[in-house]
């Protein structure tokens, strides 16, 4: 099958001319599925959302790349960060189109469900954002709204990361954070961190006919397999929520032909690790377990604990009426959590979900989500 590459140039047709802040919470999220916004392409979403922004006259609005800051300055005791990443993953193929730009709507056992890539994450969340934007004029608070791209990719692009370099100053103010990434209306406390690396093998090559003349580097790499197969992951309790942890090869590579002894391997690995570990102590511990190794290191990001103890924190848990779970993977909490700032995870949608071609979200779900924040922050 041949597939036309996703960029936004192929979808400039599609979506709205301009966003409707007021409207209905979930019918500004099927706007937003239908701005096409695959991580590079962020800038048309970044317009439309910088252009309602500025039209509102309680916030001051900073633009670093597409990325967007947006201040309230009401002088209020206390101030909250309420963030979220404008860009998606690639759309899914599909047979006959790119998938699931533009958005539809789906009754679904009497309910409104809004299928579409990043539906769960996270525009749902953004939504959510942007009607607070709009409608809170004053609160008991002040509020942050930062919308960034380029999370979804590596972490050295990372939008938020370049705003916390550009303007700290915009940042660091600020007493307690919410990062609207998918939790199922739920709040989920801190992350795990994650790093990757690889392992190599180096051997000999020969023809597969001769093959004692040569040194397999495939066959090499079973020691490590071994390694990972006889790995017992742990599940740590960190302040009441219990992070379960995971070290596994994520990809593996060796070989030229079929004929051919190959004189190299690799295998990647991914370790998910509880925010009871800093991050050295972390690499302490997979080079101890590959002890014997080099480990290639290509990405390295830090846990964040839960900050379930800060009084806003509570204050939120006690306005949202769940009992908090640990959030598994690995979301930018830990950002805000080493410049100081205490931060959760709470948005609509399951994060299951995210990233499948049934990307999906309720339209109760984004309005409850929008109801229990514009609660918290009014109160």
């Amino acid at each position: 099958m041949t597939t036309t590459p996703q960029t936004a140039d192929n979808f400039s047709d599609i979506g709205p001319q301009e966003l409707d802040l007021t409207q209905d919470v979930a019918e500004l999220t099927r706007d937003l599925l239908d701005i096409f916004s695959v991580s590079s392409d962020e800038k048309r979403i970044a317009d439309a959302v910088e252009k309602q922004l500025t039209s509102l006259e309680h916030l001051s609005v900073t633009r670093d790349g597409d990325s967007i800051i947006a201040r309230t300055n009401w002088g209020k005791d206390k101030r909250i960060v309420l963030a979220g990443h404008l860009d998606t993953v690639p759309l899914p193929q599909v047979e006959g189109s790119l998938g699931t730009v533009p958005s539809q709507w789906v009754e679904e056992d009497g309910e409104k469900v809004l299928y579409g890539r990043g539906a769960t994450d996270m525009k749902g969340g953004v939504a959510v954002q942007l009607a607070l934007a709009a409608a809170l004029t004053d609160a008991h608070y002040d509020i942050t709204y930062v919308f960034y791209d380029h999370e979804e990719v590596a972490s050295e692009l990372s939008g938020l990361a370049r705003l916390m370099r550009n303007h700290e100053s915009l940042l660091t103010d600020a007493d307690f954070a919410v990062l609207l990434e998918p939790t199922n209306g739920t709040i989920e406390g801190g992350c795990n961190g994650t790093m990757r690396f690889w392992i190599h093998a180096h051997g000999k090559a020969s023809h597969s006919g001769r093959s004692w003349v040569g040194e397999n580097a495939i066959h090499k790499m079973a020691d490590v397999l071994g390694r990972l197969a006889t790995y017992e992951a742990q599940t740590y309790d960190v302040e009441g929520l219990a992070f379960r942890e995971g070290l596994n090869a994520v990809q593996i590579e060796g070989g030229i032909a079929g004929n051919v002894i190959p004189d190299h391997s690799k295998v990647h690995i991914n370790y998910r690790f509880a925010p009871n570990k800093t991050l050295d102590q972390a690499i302490a511990h997979v080079e101890n377990v590959f002890e014997g190794y080099e480990l290639e290191f290509v990405d390295k990001s830090s846990a964040a604990r839960p900050g379930l103890d800060a009084d806003l924190s509570r204050s939120l848990i006690e306005s949202v009426g769940q009992e908090p779970k640990p959030k598994y993977g690995w979301t930018d909490v830990a950002r805000f959590s080493e410049i100081g700032i205490p931060a959760v995870n709470f948005g609509p949608g399951d994060a299951l979900l995210a990233h499948t071609d049934n990307e999906h979200v309720s339209a109760e779900a984004i309005r409850e989500c929008y109801r229990a924040l514009h609660q918290w922050l009014t109160a």
